[in-house]
């Protein structure tokens, strides 16, 4: 993984990561709570001649010297049973000897006379008690041993220096200290959990994974805006928006297509592609919102342009464009429909022609891999560009087959749920009957807000100015090989005889020699 992997990793697992680092705060929390508490209470004893000793034949730097040689043999004994039992009987424990010395830490500072006992207990006071009683024990068995058991008998003792103060809290466990480690813990674990994810994850998710990973261009990626819904998937010249951050989803969507379309233009500037096939690994990809509004921005640019709906399973290029699905594409094939008569005009959208996918057939496979399919998408491709919704190539043979009718196709891909191996395997299907991949449009891509295309000075107010102006002067028919001679029509009021305009009935009627079906009423 490279540097900018595992930023990206880090950025789309951040919430994985901050929810691991509050649970490791919780645990942390949590076990401090059901700890039993721990107090510690120190007491010091400093030893010193006894009643008994004779300081007359030695200094006070001789009478520290000699204390200073019993502090090991007094640490030593401070941890006998004898103390442990002297201890309990005069706080009246009920504890063992034995239990008793476990809770006793015996210190000397360093170049000193001094004891430093230090006691834990489950209460404060226990503690306390614990830490003085010791050293009024040590003293006691001192005299026992060095003198004749009689206080102070010995010629050097210990003495109380500072009795045991009261704990205000415990020593164990620190809440505080508990929580950090479990931020630690917490934080380490989120980020292995973000880089294992990282690396298992197959899913497609930006323009530089395909490239990168699957070696196939990407033709275009389309914001995931959710203004797309079923039935409305088709933006249409001058449509605008009623809220502001419609307006800014919309500008980013139209500006997507645009970009396809731009594209698609160049790549091939010798033989640019005429019959297109768009198509999907899987359902539910959008191939089919992207097939018709690629038709809408290809005819808002000047090029005539015939969407057909090649799914003839579940067909949707009729909803999605509002016309008449009733007849269409099989009528045609079977001979039962002319092509002008199956044909419809999309209200809105000049330039664009509809060819529904028609009666349901119990072959679609044979329809669409048939001789006749082949020459009327030859013969439409010679009058304009032919966009074919196919069905998806992992599901069905239809989209294969119709691929290798046309001059390629576009996979679309859904971007966060799309994986390598599906789109490995849809090119796998082309290639198996020789068919050309354009390329891959990314679908529903992430965007972190939708006017993201103002960094090119733009906005949605100039977005709609532009797109109004779409169906007048910007999306003009543009003057092509296939419709360069007007035809005359009958002068419109307020028009100068003798002055010409072009329209879907004159081109079809110069292609066919028919006028299509219009379905600008429905």
């Amino acid at each position: 993984m490279r540097l900018r992997d595992y930023g990206n990793a880090f950025r789309r697992y951040w919430l994985a990561i901050l929810l691991m680092i509050a649970v490791g705060a919780g645990v942390g929390f949590g076990w401090a709570k059901l700890q039993t508490p721990v107090y510690q209470a120190d007491a010091s004893g400093y030893i010193t001649a006894g009643t008994k000793f004779d300081t007359s034949t030695f200094s006070p730097g001789q009478v520290d010297g000699l204390a200073k040689a019993k502090v090991p043999t007094y640490l030593d004994m401070a941890t006998w049973r004898s103390v442990a039992e002297r201890a309990g009987e005069e706080i009246g424990s009920k504890l063992s000897p034995e239990a008793l010395a476990q809770l006793i830490t015996v210190e000397n500072p360093q170049g000193t006379a001094i004891l430093k006992i230090s006691a834990r207990a489950a209460t404060p006071e226990a503690a306390r008690d614990i830490a003085s009683a010791w050293v009024t024990a040590l003293a006691a068995e001192i005299d026992r041993v060095e003198g004749d058991g009689n206080p102070e008998s010995a010629e050097l003792t210990i003495k109380l220096g500072e009795s045991a103060s009261l704990p205000s809290s415990p020593v164990f466990p620190d809440t505080r200290l508990a929580m950090i480690v479990g931020v630690v813990l917490g934080l380490g674990g989120g980020i292995a959990f973000a880089l294992v994810r990282a690396m298992a994850d197959r899913r497609l998710r930006t323009a530089a994974d395909v490239e990168q990973r699957l070696h196939i261009p990407v033709a275009g990626t389309l914001p995931d805006v959710g203004s797309l819904a079923d039935g409305h998937r088709l933006y249409r010249p001058g449509d605008v928006a009623e809220d502001a951050k419609a307006q800014r989803a919309d500008f980013a969507v139209r500006e997507s297509l645009r970009m396809l379309r731009t594209n698609l233009q160049f790549m091939n500037v010798d033989n640019p592609p005429r019959r297109i096939v768009v198509t999907s690994a899987l359902p539910g990809e959008g191939k089919s919102t992207v097939a018709a509004n690629l038709a809408g921005t290809l005819a808002a640019n000047g090029a005539h342009v015939i969407l057909v709906d090649g799914d003839l399973r579940r067909p949707t290029v009729a909803d999605s464009t509002g016309v008449d699905g009733a007849v269409g594409l099989t009528d045609v094939l079977a001979g039962r429909l002319e092509i002008t008569d199956a044909l419809r005009r999309v209200q809105g959208v000049p330039n664009l022609l509809v060819l529904p996918a028609g009666t349901l057939p119990p072959n679609p496979s044979e329809l669409a891999g048939s001789e006749r399919m082949h020459k009327l998408l030859a013969d439409l491709a010679k009058h304009a560009i032919v966009i074919i919704d196919a069905p998806p190539l992992l599901a069905v043979t239809d989209g294969a087959v119709l691929t290798r009718a046309a001059d390629g196709a576009l996979i679309v891909v859904s971007a966060g749920h799309t994986s390598y191996d599906t789109v490995d395997d849809a090119v796998a299907v082309l290639e198996k009957i020789h068919g050309h991949v354009l390329g891959v449009v990314l679908n529903r891509v992430a965007v972190p807000n939708a006017g993201a295309y103002g960094a090119y000075a733009y906005d949605a107010k100039q977005s709609r100015s532009s797109d109004a102006a779409a169906g007048r002067a910007e999306d003009k028919p543009a003057a092509t090989p296939a419709a360069s001679a007007d035809v005359a029509t009958a002068p419109e009021p307020g028009r100068r005889r003798g002055v010409r305009k072009s329209t879907d009935e004159d081109v079809m009627t110069e292609l066919f020699g028919r006028t299509p079906a219009d379905d600008s009423g429905r």
